[in-house]
């Protein structure tokens, strides 16, 4: 082994074998490759492409809207029993009111029953006083009398002219029958020469006049028969409206006196000794006693769906008792119309008008059904369509359906779902004009 002194200059005819080895033979210059500009665009162009893809699909668009998840009220489609009934909130009220008003007005000079009192039929309740209406009718009456008086003046005039035309006809006839037998007694003789012919004449001529006054009389009975009748009729039947009037007039004076037209309880009545109260003036009302219907107010929504004689129960005291709809009052106030409901059995005891009751109306029978809950959706929509969300829960798209019969709890599902998908059933309030929903998760 030989050492090469570093220092020492290497002779350039030395052998190559001899040389120092370095690293300059091994050095080469490598070509660098550059990337076609064609190509360099396409890839820009591609991935802007991309970009601008990405950035369309996350930003929000006009009928879409980003809403957090935990916000939504999200049920499933589920199959069930739809119970077709409505709750009623029901107000006490008597079954039969009957309303008393001053049919005269007057003074009040004695009140004999009190606010709440349990009356009789015809019991008395206060007294007026109304020194005009009592003037005018003792003028009625005297003149009502007055009136009678002349028509008794007149019917004993009628019959007095009757026993009159009776008598003249009764001495017609009596003349009648002495000249029919003088006439029968002569006749023969005359023809004899017994009797003159001048008497026999006289005889015959008096005897055809008899019988002429007699159908005269009788012809003019008859008429005056008919006449009087009809006159008598007429005299009757105005005694009649007379008496009528009279005895309203009685009525109307006795109507100071007010009485209860029906048993039950005083209500409303407040009026003083000394007041004065006008004619039709509403002094009270008698409420039925022990029996009471139920007033409730329901949704103009079920309208043509509630039908006179449909079952609705009550619950009282932990009790259920049965009820019917007697009235519908199709008037719509405030979105509700109004309802009667009367006990069909025995009615729960100690209940006091006024008071509140909650009552369930069965509108059908119960039949198994596609349901979703009911939710405040319904009216922002009015169950036309509803935001289906996706398998994923990433999003919710607005789809058409057909909802039929609600109830407090669940709403029947007629088309467009089928049970095991997911609706959102909380308010649409400020999305119901948007086709889609981004639903994003909330963080923990």
């Amino acid at each position: 082994m030989s050492v090469v002194p570093l220092d020492k200059p290497v002779a350039a005819d030395r052998p190559v074998g001899d040389r120092p080895v370095t690293g300059s033979g091994m050095d080469r210059s490598v070509a660098v490759r550059s990337m076609p500009r064609r190509l360099k665009i396409a890839l820009g162009a591609a991935l802007a492409l991309v970009l601008a893809i990405t950035f369309w699909w996350f930003m929000p668009h006009g009928n879409s809207q980003t809403v957090g998840a935990d916000h939504l009220t999200i049920s499933p489609v589920r199959v069930g029993t739809f119970e077709d009934f409505i709750p009623l909130r029901a107000r006490v009220t008597p079954l039969l009111t009957v309303y008393l008003d001053s049919i005269e007005g007057g003074r009040v000079e004695k009140v004999v029953a009190e606010d709440g009192t349990m009356l009789a039929k015809g019991q008395l309740i206060a007294v007026l006083s109304n020194a005009e209406l009592q003037l005018s009718t003792l003028a009625r009456q005297t003149e009502v009398e007055q009136q009678i008086n002349n028509m008794r003046s007149q019917e004993l005039a009628l019959a007095q002219t009757r026993l009159a035309n009776e008598r003249a006809v009764l001495d017609a006839g009596l003349a009648t029958s002495k000249m029919r037998r003088q006439y029968e007694i002569e006749a023969p003789l005359a023809s004899r020469g017994f009797v003159a012919g001048k008497q026999f004449n006289d005889t015959r001529d008096q005897y055809l006049y008899q019988q002429k006054q007699m159908a005269v009389l009788q012809r003019s009975q008859a008429t005056d028969e008919r006449l009087q009748m009809g006159q008598l009729a007429q005299q009757h039947a105005a005694a009649a409206s007379m008496q009528s009037g009279l005895a309203l007039a009685r009525a109307n004076l006795d109507a100071l006196n007010l009485r209860a037209p029906v048993a039950g309880q005083l209500s409303g009545f407040s009026i003083q000794v000394g007041q004065s109260l006008q004619r039709g003036e509403r002094i009270a009302q008698i409420d039925s006693p022990g029996r009471n219907k139920l007033m409730a107010g329901v949704d103009e929504f079920y309208l043509g769906r509630v039908q006179i004689g449909q079952k609705a129960s009550v619950d009282w005291n932990g009790k259920t008792f049965a009820a019917k709809v007697t009235k519908i009052y199709p008037q719509v106030q405030n979105g509700q119309f109004q309802v009667d409901l009367q006990f069909t059995g025995a009615e729960p005891a100690n209940i006091q008008r006024g008071q509140t009751m909650q009552a369930k109306l069965t509108l059908g029978d119960p039949a198994p059904a596609r349901l979703i809950p009911a939710g405040a959706f319904y009216n922002e929509t009015g169950g036309n369509w509803v935001f289906v969300v996706s398998p994923d829960g990433k999003s919710a798209v607005k789809r058409p359906v057909r909802l039929g019969r609600r109830n407090p709890e669940s709403i029947e599902v007629l088309e467009g779902l089928d049970p095991g998908e997911l609706v959102i059933t909380s308010p649409y309030t400020g999305v119901a004009d948007k086709d889609r929903l981004d639903l994003t998760q909330g963080k923990d």
